[in-house]
């Protein structure tokens, strides 16, 4: 297994949210982290709902065990900076993980791991590469054509990839060929792992490569011994989000901490 560390599925939940790099432009480093609140934007998931996130920076030497809480205080990350809802009236992004020791294959999951039985995956550090983009690119084009990420040049994907200030990696799978036909970008935390972006082959549906990708992190953090899973945000009036709560063992926060996802919608 190869893996360089950091300096330290298919949605819109990592790009950076807007307003992060100007709410911290020109500001004297704190001694403690600050946050902020963007501004109201239309809601990317929910029609007709506004958008705002509390967000901070991640930096210094410190920023990795700092992240390591904030996940579990149901924050992602953008770059360098973490961030998680804050709408006013309005708490359909649910955090959400898998409980590791408590995972048990479905009929579905199963069918899926045995369909794939021909991919391996390994751990690469966060540098991104031109495979990679062309990969990226065409998943953008043929399954988020009308999304901003469509339009990023090597550039930015790069950047995506590669700023982060806390421990980075990627998840590489191929083909028993040798052929690329996904990758997840992936955050190391010290309870498990956070899973950020993840594309895949678009000319390949009856793989269910997504799903495929997350069993693979499940089953990664078996081999370390560690708990969790994290998946982000579950809405269950987006489809593009809604699909998390098929995945078993799924957990979700709450004002009262980490519960189980419910079993009647855990399907």
């Amino acid at each position: 297994m190869e893996f360089t560390p950091g300096a330290d599925n298919e949605d819109k939940r990592e790009r950076p949210p807007r307003g992060a790099r100007a709410a911290s432009r020109g500001r004297r480093p704190a001694a403690f982290p600050r946050f902020f609140a963007t501004a109201p934007v239309s809601c990317p998931y929910i029609s007709g709902r506004a958008e705002r996130k509390l967000i901070v920076e991640l930096r210094g030497n410190g920023a990795s065990l700092f992240y390591d809480d904030l996940s579990r205080a149901g924050f992602r990350r953008s770059h360098r900076f973490a961030y998680r809802p804050a709408c006013r009236g309005c708490s359909s992004c649910v955090p959400v993980r898998i409980a590791v020791d408590r995972f048990e294959h479905t009929r579905s999951t199963r069918r899926i791991r045995n369909t794939n039985r021909d991919l391996s995956g390994r751990l690469v550090g966060a540098r991104a590469t031109p495979e990679q983009f062309r990969l990226f690119s065409a998943y953008q084009r043929l399954r988020h054509s009308d999304g901003d990420m469509a339009s990023m040049n090597y550039g930015e994907y790069r950047e995506m990839i590669e700023d982060t200030p806390v421990r980075t990696a990627i998840a590489e799978f191929r083909d028993s060929s040798g052929a690329f036909v996904g990758a997840s970008l992936i955050d190391l935390l010290d309870d498990g792992i956070s899973a950020v972006y993840s594309f895949y082959d678009p000319q390949q549906p009856k793989r269910s490569l997504g799903t495929w990708s997350v069993l693979w992190l499940v089953e990664q953090c078996q081999r370390q011994g560690l708990p969790f899973v994290y998946l982000g945000y579950w809405i269950a009036d987006s489809p593009k989000m809604a699909y998390k709560a098929r995945f078993p063992a799924l957990e979700q926060l709450s004002a009262a901490g980490w519960s189980e996802f419910p079993a009647q919608t855990n399907a």
